[in-house]
């Protein structure tokens, strides 16, 4: 068994006196079993490392150590400029850039009370709901192999690469897009975006029909997922648990609907709630999320008003490429908002998008200058990630795998 899969701790005296109150007295006599599961571990999705207490293959506590990826990108964003920091927030949940940069403009629009045109509002609900779909299909994707179904990681990873082609085509990037700017977008929509999405959201809903043919009524993903990872809807509120994972405990929230930004109340959508509280809860409703965003996404291309792509405020929109050719003044304009950036007043906002694993929310704080003083991060993947210890209590060893998967964490949005 590779050592830094499962590995069993070498304790000293000082080591068991720090873990008193975390493990049970039985551990530190000796009667259960203290072992590694992680950093380097295929299930854990990323460097995670469990400290697990084992009596048998039952997990008795479970003791999540995070900070293995830590990048200080909170610490970052405040040497840089409130422009130049976007970048920076598609490095955290790096499985959903756009909902990272869309939080993190918006709370500076709010700032600097920008006012975003509707043609940008609409594109970045339509790249956010694709982004959604495509954060479900590696989801899906991985914790279907984690469970040793491997036909269903095949297929999701086909369909995301069409969604990436889409981004590729949008922003000239595949992943790490920084499409989304303050005031609208980078750029509008080039030739052919639109035949692109509606080509795609043409076939993709066969494709969760197939999806979940294979699995909905499996006996094998059944025994694995139904009954396991019980969360009640009061621990999952108690526990600051978001999205689905909190949804599939039965709880009604949705920030889309709740607190509708970026134009969601223009379109109809449900949300989909399982009262179950279990891995397959959690199983179904992102499915069901993956239909929806097709229905989001089918009326905002639809809708799609014309117009300009981002604000006419030019205290945060450069001028036109077009008049850098011709005009001293817009060339100067442009150099210094790039090289100095701009100012808003001081002042502190917090606003939150509904992200594919939750809650994501950004709080800015200015002081007047054009570096932000204070940027933090509220990372669903963390919040959801402390609940572990809750869900593990009791189970399985085996469980422990389908569990972390069903939560649908990313190491980066955890550590930042």
């Amino acid at each position: 068994m590779p050592e830094n899969e499962y590995q069993l701790m070498e304790l000293t005296v000082d080591d068991l006196k720090e873990m008193k109150g975390l493990v049970s007295q039985r551990a530190l006599d000796g009667d259960t079993v203290l072992l590694n599961m992680g950093p380097q571990h295929p299930s854990t999705h990323g460097v995670l490392r469990l400290l697990l207490e084992l009596d048998g293959e039952l997990v008795i506590s479970c003791i999540p150590d995070v900070g293995y990826l830590h990048t200080g990108i909170e610490k970052s964003i405040e040497d840089k400029t409130y422009t130049k920091a976007i970048p920076l927030t598609d490095r955290m949940d790096y499985l959903s850039p756009m909902s990272n940069n869309l939080g993190y403009v918006m709370a500076v629009e709010k700032l600097m009370e920008v006012d975003v045109p509707l043609r940008a509002q609409y594109v970045r609900v339509i790249l956010c709901e694709l982004q959604r779909i495509s954060s479900h299909l590696v989801w899906l994707g991985t914790h279907a192999i984690d469970l040793a179904a491997m036909s269903v990681f095949l297929y999701c990873f086909r369909e995301r690469e069409k969604i990436l082609d889409i981004f590729e085509m949008v922003a000239g990037q595949r992943m790490m897009v920084s499409y989304f700017r303050i005031g609208g977008l980078w750029r509008d929509l080039p030739a052919g975006f639109e035949d692109a999405v509606r080509a795609f959201l043409g076939h993709f809903p066969s494709e969760v029909d197939e999806y979940e043919g294979l699995l909905k009524n499996n006996p094998l993903w059944i025994n694995r997922t139904q009954g396991v990872g019980v969360v009640t809807a009061e621990d999952a509120i108690a526990w600051g648990m978001t999205g689905p994972s909190l949804r599939g405990s039965g709880v009604n929230w949705d920030i889309r609907k709740a607190q509708p930004y970026s134009a969601y109340d223009h379109f109809e959508f449900d949300v989909p709630i399982s009262e179950a509280g279990d891995v397959y809860a959690r199983f179904w409703c992102r499915v069901q999320e993956m239909r929806q965003s097709v229905r989001i996404v089918e009326q905002a291309l639809a809708k799609l008003p014309k117009g300009p792509f981002i604000t006419g405020n030019r205290k945060v929109a450069p001028p036109p490429k077009e008049e850098l050719a011709y005009s001293m003044e817009s060339l100067i304009h442009h150099f210094k908002l790039w090289t100095e950036g701009f100012t808003p007043p001081p002042g502190e906002v917090y606003v939150s998008v509904e992200s594919p694993r939750g809650e994501f929310g950004c709080y800015v704080n200015s002081d007047g200058s054009p570096k932000p003083r204070r940027v933090h991060f509220r990372a669903p993947s963390f919040a959801n990630l402390s609940a572990l210890p809750l869900m593990t209590k009791g189970v399985f060893i085996a469980d422990l795998v389908a569990i972390i998967g069903s939560i649908d964490i990313v190491l980066g949005d955890v550590d930042r």
